[in-house]
């Protein structure tokens, strides 16, 4: 259920980088608490026997907490375990906020799918009638729509860099949407949009600053007043430039390697994260996640209809795709799941369902490897155990 993403190895320099100062924690706790879990389930139900032992004996070298939520009408299941941080060795906090990274897209694309059936945004549209100015004369007609389900061809925008060290570096300093999207456009097309499928934080970025111009308010209130007030998303919030997470949450870490050639682990908790602004710049928890995906199936969002199906729609004659607007679609044990993954350090998460709600998982997994190119092992557990 791996969803791909532009992200890059740990530069071979991050031992030196490391070395002024980011710091170390044990790997793990002395005691560490077992896993808590509810069931209420049926014979078809979630395997609670699988789903407990996927989280077992956090924390270790993958993970340091996880949290659970496996719901639909086939029953109910939830589990958490680890800490909520190395040091203390306490109980992770299993209705913690946490960063939700890239299953933000799925909040952004609901208040565009929503103007829509209002009739203020056209999806077959060019996004240059919206945004006069923004794309270069390179760029051919992007309309609304392969914004959402990334065929737009723009390339990605530039960051802080490609490496964990030079990323954290800078995380206690802003990089607006706006820098982003410049850097991108200064690149060009990678490719005619609508011939081909490639999933990039740009897109969603570019939607966000359409969502503005169209409302004349900022992202994060359209958001808030669209989708989470809805949805009842009480604990969800867009934290802009604050690197803090603000209510109760667990630590997130980043694996990384000594100079002499051990492990640790450097917490990476606080980090501003407005450059992924409508892409990623989320904090949620699982339960709010959890009413964001039943809510929106049941098109208590975005109404029942064309827009909504466009979340279930994956673009045709595009070899590979499964990217729709918002979601992905993912077929396994004979049932189609409509997913969205999201991480940044320290944090990894995801929320899937089937259409008819049948089975859900949310969960989030404090991953010390977030950004890496493999799946998390935990992350891999949990979902092999909860979608059967």
């Amino acid at each position: 259920m791996r969803v791909r993403t532009r992200s890059t190895a740990l530069a071979a320099s991050l031992v030196l980088a490391l070395a002024a100062g980011p710091l170390v924690v044990p790997a793990v706790a002395a005691s560490a608490p077992a896993a808590r879990a509810a069931d209420a389930g049926n014979a078809t139900g979630p395997d609670a026997e699988a789903l407990r032992a996927a989280i077992a004996g956090l924390p270790d070298a993958d993970a340091t907490a996880a949290l659970v939520r496996v719901g639909g009408t086939d029953g109910v299941w939830r589990g958490s375990t680890g800490v909520h941080d190395l040091a203390s060795g306490r109980a992770a906090d299993p209705d913690a906020r946490f960063r939700a990274g890239s299953t933000t897209k799925v909040v952004t694309a609901a208040p565009v799918l929503k103007l829509a059936a209002q009739g203020r945004i056209d999806l077959g549209r060019p996004v240059q009638r919206y945004l006069p100015g923004l794309f270069t004369p390179t760029f051919r007609p992007i309309t609304v729509r392969q914004l959402l389900n990334h065929t737009s061809g723009i390339q990605a925008g530039d960051g802080w860099g490609d490496s964990f060290a030079a990323q954290y570096a800078h995380r206690f300093d802003t990089l607006t949407p706006a820098q982003v999207v410049r850097s991108a456009v200064a690149k060009g097309p990678e490719f005619a949009p609508g011939t081909r499928q490639d999933y990039l934080n740009i897109n969603y970025t570019v939607l966000g600053l359409l969502i503005e111009k169209v409302t004349g308010r900022p992202y994060a209130s359209v958001a808030e007043r669209l989708v989470l007030r809805p949805a009842g998303m009480r604990d969800t919030y867009f934290p802009g430039a604050d690197p803090r997470i603000r209510g109760p949450h667990n630590h997130g870490y980043q694996k990384v390697t000594r100079a002499d050639g051990t492990t640790g682990f450097v917490d990476v908790t606080e980090w501003n994260q407005a450059d992924r602004f409508a892409a990623g710049d989320m904090i949620s928890t699982t339960a709010d996640l959890e009413r964001l995906l039943t809510s929106l199936f049941r098109g208590r969002i975005v109404p029942p209809g064309p827009q909504l199906e466009e979340m279930f729609t994956v673009p045709a004659g595009i070899e590979g795709a499964t990217y729709s607007a918002g979601l992905q679609r993912f077929a396994h044990a004979g049932r189609v799941y409509w997913v969205k993954s999201g991480s940044r350090y320290g944090y990894s998460a995801v929320l899937a369902g089937t259409r008819d709600l049948s089975r859900t998982l949310v969960y989030s997994v404090n991953a010390t490897d977030a950004k890496g190119e493999d799946t998390n092992p935990v992350a891999e557990r949990i979902a092999l155990a909860a979608l059967k």
